[in-house]
């Protein structure tokens, strides 16, 4: 489904959720695709399971270190501090700006959209989020659901969105959909 295909996990170097960063990383491997780790700085990003520390993982690229064109889509796993920190630099709003502008499919979960407002891409498109966000995306000229899943394709490329960990299910099937084309 996803063979020759690079997904791009796109985090800050702490306060990743950890299983929005697994499941997603797990189903497309599972998919036959390459899963690339890309942060804003080198090394181990550290997850946590809410609010208490989890497991490290080893960055692949920085933002700095690679380009759009290396990868097929994009994931944006959420954890309050990590698209809280992702969207305070610039060449991380810009990676994930650059997906939009190049029409690939990205999937953001949880408080993931926070990057995406800050990227200015979130204008006229449907989608979830966790619910404190809400308001931020309907501000940002996004049509905010409580839903599941949102797969939204009324603009340059494919989004999947999704609220917490308890839609992973969901949010794996419709972002592997939309990775595979």
């Amino acid at each position: 489904m996803l063979n020759d295909k690079t997904i791009a996990f796109l985090v800050a170097p702490e306060g990743i959720e950890q299983v929005e960063l697994t499941e997603p990383w797990q189903a497309v491997k599972q998919a036959g695709g390459t899963p690339k780790l890309v942060s804003t700085k080198a090394g181990e990003v550290q997850a946590f399971n809410h609010l208490d520390k989890a497991d490290r993982f080893p960055v692949d690229a920085t933002v700095d270190e690679v380009s759009v064109a290396d990868f097929d889509g994009l994931v944006l796993p959420g954890g309050v501090a990590n698209p809280d920190l992702l969207r305070t630099v610039p060449g991380a709003v810009r990676f994930a700006k650059e997906f939009f502008d190049a029409g690939k499919p990205v999937a953001a979960i949880c408080h993931a959209p926070w990057t995406l407002i800050e990227a200015d891409v979130v204008r006229g498109r449907k989608l979830t989020s966790w619910p404190s966000l809400r308001t931020d995306l309907r501000n940002a000229g996004a049509d905010w659901a409580d839903r599941e899943v949102v797969i939204c394709t009324s603009g340059p490329n494919t989004l999947v969105t999704s609220r917490k960990p308890d839609d992973l299910k969901a949010f794996c099937q419709a972002a592997m959909d939309a990775f595979a084309g």
